[in-house]
């Protein structure tokens, strides 16, 4: 059964599949309460799990929190616009293999290797790092590069604290640094006093590499990044927040969770208190085609792993848009039509409605090219495309 559905959705698509909304709560923060979700739903999976303060795009990877449901981060694909005919994203990719996502990909990695989210948060978060390859397989999962993009359809308003840390100020001593590790859970360490912040500016973005520390700011934030939830949180108390000691040590080998030279050594220090960390790393967007019909930037771009698009067609008009290898997207503003599909903008969704906004492109729709109308008097309509690494996004940086 499951399988004629799926082959019947992907030709009804001519090849693009919909997805139902993937919502993610979270046990700590605020919601910033701009996922265009209804007001009534931040905490509609109950005052325990924390408010909803995210959502996940084309998505293979489970979330990890606890109590979460087995299949809390894995996308669904909408198959018939019932919840019988939703099926687990990672199924549809099984049955289609390279016919969906491509060959290359299809023989590199077996499945599709990244997924993209919007993170919601009203206060800053915490100052913490994503594991590289070697210290991540140590607990069966992989390194974590990511990329930021900041979406003006989004940020109606800034948050609380529209500035993100990130690295080690070159000041500062390795020793600094392990005094705050070291007392973790007796005081309140203060660890951005030893970083530096870049106030964030919309229609921007920034590429953080593994082992990198870093705490993002309250922009509602678009973020492509590779399959993987592994993190280890090195700031203990953030906007009088008090921050358990299984977010420092819950993605560490048990028997290095005391570990203080081990964890420590979780960062690059070198990449931390570089002295062009703005150069290296601030993206800001590249336009790669434009014409009285459309424009398309590069807002991800210099990395080997990630890359993402952002494409606006203008009122009234249409395009054929073409890329290389397959894709996921979102719709952040308009409406009209997108391939064999009618496409809109969420401006208000309930938990569990499905919606007209997210869908993935396999490559070889993508190489043929998806008709995009929009059929909006004023508005633009724009759509968010992540990519994994065979995108052909410029290595500029």
């Amino acid at each position: 059964m499951k399988r004629s559905q799926i082959h019947s959705a992907f030709e009804r698509g001519e090849g693009i599949l919909q997805f139902k909304p993937c919502w993610i709560p979270r046990p700590f923060n605020q919601p910033g309460r701009r996922l265009k979700l209804h007001p009534d739903d931040y905490f509609a999976l109950g005052l325990k799990r924390g408010a909803i303060v995210e959502r996940w795009f084309s998505s293979i990877t489970r979330v990890i929190t606890a109590n979460s449901p087995e299949d809390e981060g894995l996308s669904y694909v909408n198959t018939d616009n019932t919840e019988q005919g939703k099926i687990l994203f990672g199924e549809v990719i099984e049955e289609l293999g390279a016919a969906l996502i491509g060959d290359e990909l299809y023989a590199e990695y077996g499945s599709w290797p990244m997924f993209a989210k919007f993170f919601d948060y009203q206060l800053p978060l915490f100052h913490h790092v994503h594991h590289g390859a070697e210290a991540a397989a140590l607990v069966g999962m992989n390194a974590k590069p990511e990329h930021y993009y900041f979406p003006l359809q989004y940020n109606n308003h800034l948050g609380d604290f529209p500035l993100t840390y990130f690295g080690i100020d070159p000041s500062v001593s390795r020793q600094e640094v392990m005094d705050c590790l070291k007392n973790f859970n007796h005081f309140d360490t203060q660890i951005t006093n030893l970083s530096r912040a870049y106030r964030l500016q919309l229609g921007t973005g920034w590429y953080t590499p593994p082992m990198v520390l870093h705490a993002p700011g309250s922009l509602l934030t678009y973020e492509p990044q590779w399959n993987s939830d592994v993190l280890s949180v090195w700031e203990n108390v953030v906007a009088g927040e008090v921050m358990p000691e299984r977010l420092l040590t819950g993605c560490i080998p048990e028997d290095k969770r005391q570990d203080t030279d081990f964890i420590f050594d979780l960062i690059d220090w070198e990449k931390n208190i570089c002295s062009d960390f703005r150069a290296r790393y601030f993206r800001p967007p590249v336009i790669c085609s434009e014409d009285t019909a459309h424009k398309e930037t590069w807002v991800c771009y210099g990395n080997e792993y990630i890359g993402a698009k952002e494409l606006t067609i203008y009122p009234g008009q249409e395009y054929v848009s073409k890329d290389q290898a397959a894709y996921g997207c979102i719709v952040t503003q308009g409406y009209g039509a997108f391939g064999a599909y009618q496409c809109e903008a969420a401006n208000m969704l309930r938990y569990d409605q499905f919606s007209a906004d997210e869908y993935f492109v396999s490559e070889e729709a993508a190489k043929r090219g998806v008709k995009i109308v929009n059929r909006t008097k004023y508005e633009p309509l724009v759509i968010l495309k992540h990519f994994g690494p065979n995108c052909g996004m410029p290595n500029m940086v």
